[in-house]
C-alpha cells in the first residue's frame, strides 16, 4: 500500500493560515475536529483535499451549523477513525468499536497520546492564538508500516 496522509486541524475559528495551507498541501484527506466557524473555510479545505469536519460548540452559523456531531471514516488499510469535537463527549469504547484513531479538538491544546492500540489526537488549534498556546496542526500517515503520527507548530 502506498503511504495516504491526513491533514488533522481543529479550531480554526473561521481563520486559515497561508502557513495552515501551505502544511495541509498535498495531503489525500482532511479532517477538522471543529469550531470551524465559516463554511467558506470548508471550500478553500476542500479546494486542497476532500474534507471531512464535525461540528463544534462555536459552529452556529450558516454552513456550518448543520455539521455532524461525529464522523467515523476508514482510511486505507482498514483503519478507522473517529472523530468529535470535544473529547470529555466521548460515549463509546474505541477499542471495543473498532477505531484505531479518536480525533478531536476544543482544547487548543496539541497532543497526541496511545493508550494500547488506540491513537488519541488533538492537533491543537490553528486558527486565532489563544493564551501562550501554540498554533498547531498534525499529518497522520497510513502505510506499509502501520500508522503514524507527525505533530506540528507553527512558528508564528
Amino acid at each position: 500500500m502506498e503511504n495516504y496522509t491526513v491533514g488533522v486541524i481543529s479550531d480554526t475559528h473561521g481563520l486559515l493560515r497561508p502557513e495552515v495551507e501551505a502544511f495541509l498541501a498535498g495531503v489525500d484527506l482532511i479532517l477538522h475536529a471543529g469550531d470551524v466557524g465559516r463554511a467558506d473555510l470548508l471550500t478553500r479545505l476542500n479546494a486542497l483535499a476532500p474534507t471531512l469536519a464535525v461540528r463544534g460548540n462555536v459552529d452556529r452559523s450558516e454552513g456550518v451549523r448543520t455539521l455532524p456531531l461525529t464522523v467515523a471514516h476508514e482510511l486505507p488499510g482498514g483503519v478507522w477513525i473517529y472523530m468529535l469535537h470535544d473529547l470529555n463527549d466521548l460515549d463509546l469504547v474505541p477499542e471495543v468499536a473498532g477505531f484505531r484513531v479518536v480525533v478531536s479538538g476544543h482544547s487548543h491544546v496539541p497532543r497526541a497520546v496511545w493508550r494500547g492500540e488506540v491513537l488519541f489526537l488533538n492537533p491543537g488549534s490553528c486558527g486565532p492564538r489563544r493564551f501562550r498556546l501554540p498554533v498547531a496542526a498534525a499529518r497522520l500517515r497510513v502505510g506499509d508500516d502501520g500508522l503514524h503520527v507527525e505533530e506540528h507548530t507553527f512558528d508564528l
